[in-house]
């Protein structure tokens, strides 16, 4: 018992260990995350990089790293048209003003005219700054389909 109260002193002592955050935080970062995915499912610009930092960067199934402008012209490509989608086992933490989305994704829609459909693992990293809650990073990880 005291090596766990021990280890608990250490955490809060490094700041890793922290209240669970107010109910209102947990659902204005959902509801944001919500109307981010909708920005992105109509293909609207000025929605979606509203939601993100300037230094924003994405490192896709493959590896690769997109940076915001490279995401944002993926997205609103003529080319790209997701069907809305829905987002399971979502969860949120935040550790002071960073805050970890995550959850899973089964997603279908058309790439150059031709169907697709996917189903992946997400983690979307937000940070607070200057009172506002921004993207800063995606990363997902495809889960393969039987």
């Amino acid at each position: 018992m005291k090596r766990r109260g021990l280890l608990m002193g250490l955490m809060l002592a490094a700041g890793l260990a922290q209240a669970a955050p107010p109910a209102e935080l947990l659902a204005q970062l959902k509801a944001q995350s919500d109307v981010w995915d909708q920005a992105i499912v109509r293909r609207d610009r000025a929605a979606i990089e509203a939601n993100m930092a300037d230094d924003f960067r994405q490192i896709d199934g493959r590896g690769n790293v997109e940076t915001k402008a490279s995401f944002v012209e993926g997205l609103v490509s003529p080319d790209l048209v997701i069907d809305p989608y829905t987002v399971e086992d979502f969860e949120v933490r935040v550790y002071g003003d960073t805050a970890l989305l995550s959850g899973r994704t089964r997603m279908t829609g058309r790439y150059q005219g031709q169907a697709f459909k996917s189903h992946y693992r997400y983690i979307d990293i937000y940070v607070k700054r200057g009172g506002a809650w921004k993207i800063v990073s995606v990363q997902i990880s495809r889960i393969p389909e039987p």
